[in-house]
């Protein structure tokens, strides 16, 4: 098996702060991590080579040059090869234009990797929520997709056979290759990176992919010029200056106080 898996180093939200005056993140000093949902991706693909010890694993990421730090993370967990694409053109992109260059990047990479019988993403990314690059990079590729997976149930020959979160309950459903399925969060953890595999991360080498190595690639489509979602404001819901705090032994009790301290108040 031959599989990709897409990941983003996203801001830790633990320690995300915003700026009272400027209303924008804080940056500096913030720690940086493997999008969450990416990592579950990546554990499904490990599962797989736990089965299937020839499968091979590439790991390919979109952002500035930091972004390394993410890809090695990977390859001390289970990754085999990593691939950074980086550009100044990139800058901007939103989910729509992010989608467009990642698929190139795809085919670009399976030009040295060799065909990828399987796409492997997160569900969605921590810092935006939009749940959108996955499918719409199965859209661009022409892949058949399964989103909200949980987990890989078996890793056929002739196809993928996936568990996934479902509004009334779970599904099994069953995809040929080339796919592309997201990842949400399972019912076990991932796994943590050996000592070995960290050691080895470190010296492994990355290679970059650029626009100019793209020789496909719509530059009309890519970044700021490429993305039709434009933020117009965004803003931090102002904090409400008084309150109370209702303490209490047991909830009826607690119940009991917020009647009361309603009641007085003459909403209820």
């Amino acid at each position: 098996m031959n599989i990709l898996v897409c990941v983003k180093q996203v801001p830790d939200t633990n320690e995300i702060k915003i700026d009272p005056e400027t209303n924008t993140l804080v940056r500096d000093g913030v720690p940086s991590i493997v999008n969450t949902f990416d990592g579950y991706a990546l554990e499904a693909a490990a599962r797989i080579k736990d089965n299937a010890p020839d499968t091979k694993i590439v790991v390919l990421s979109m952002g500035p040059a930091q972004a390394e730090a993410a890809l090695r993370e990977c390859l001390a967990i289970a990754a085999d090869k990593a691939y950074l694409l980086t550009d100044r053109a990139f800058g901007g992109s939103d989910t729509l234009a992010t989608s467009y260059i990642l698929s190139q990047a795809i085919r670009k990479v399976e030009d040295t990797e060799g065909k990828f019988d399987m796409i492997f993403c997160g569900k969605q990314a921590i810092d935006g929520d939009t749940a959108q690059v996955g499918p719409e990079i199965a859209e661009h590729l022409g892949y058949p997709q399964v989103t909200y997976a949980l987990e890989v149930q078996e890793a056929a020959a002739d196809q993928l056979k996936v568990l996934r979160e479902a509004e009334d309950g779970k599904q099994v459903v069953g995809v040929g290759y080339p796919c592309l399925v997201t990842f949400t969060k399972p019912s076990f953890d991932p796994r943590f990176p050996t000592i070995k595999r960290k050691m080895a991360a470190r010296k492994a080498v990355i290679e970059q992919i650029t626009a100019a190595d793209l020789a496909d690639i719509d530059l009309g489509r890519a970044g700021l010029k490429g993305s039709p979602t434009k933020v117009k404001r965004t803003f931090v819901p102002p904090r409400k200056k008084s309150g109370m705090m209702i303490t209490g032994e047991t909830p009826e009790e607690c119940a009991g106080k917020l009647y009361e301290a309603l009641n007085g108040a003459h909403i209820i």
